[in-house]
């Protein structure tokens, strides 16, 4: 991503630490296996689920279907956070996204994405692009995809502690 802007909030970070450079925070998005997304249900509650997501050209992705709590909730309010990392307390990097969820429907980016799910787990996740998001190979269903484009990123080291906030633009 093209000027991204790292700032250490000292409030929140021990001494001697330093804000974590932006390509560090952006290898753990490309490798995480795990996200926590959470949405906003219609009447103001959260919703929170794990999903597997791709990092792509500056964005998170994931699919979900479309009658899923996290669909619906989007429908009505698109802002979500997205979270990985590890729950150790001594090291590690944890990685907040916060952003907006747009559908993906062009084919051609569809495809470029299966390819990304498909290379990052190995065969695992197979999908083949159509108009409305994935489908899967033997499933008549439809997997929406979206796409997370980072309004708001914070990185939390440990060991030292550490509380990065990254600023694009």
């Amino acid at each position: 991503m093209d000027q991204v802007k790292s700032r250490l909030d000292q409030r929140f970070s021990g001494p001697g630490a330093e804000a974590t450079p932006w390509r560090e925070t952006e290898r753990v998005l490309e490798a995480a296996q795990l996200f926590w997304i959470t949405t906003v249900r219609r009447d103001g509650r959260p919703h929170v689920t794990p999903l597997v997501a791709v990092w792509d050209d500056g964005a998170l992705h994931f699919g979900t279907g479309p009658g899923e709590q996290k669909a619906v909730n989007l429908e009505a309010n698109a802002k979500v956070a997205l979270t990985t990392g590890c729950n150790g307390w001594e090291g590690g990097l944890d990685v907040v996204v916060e952003g907006e969820a747009e559908r993906v429907t062009d084919v051609a980016r569809l495809a470029e994405l299966a390819a990304a799910w498909e290379e990052k787990w190995d065969g695992q996740w197979q999908f083949r692009p159509v108009a409305e998001g994935f489908s899967h190979e033997g499933d008549e269903g439809i997997v929406h995809v979206f796409a997370v484009r980072p309004a708001k990123v914070l990185a939390f080291g440990k060991s030292p502690f550490s509380h990065t906030r990254y600023v694009f633009g």
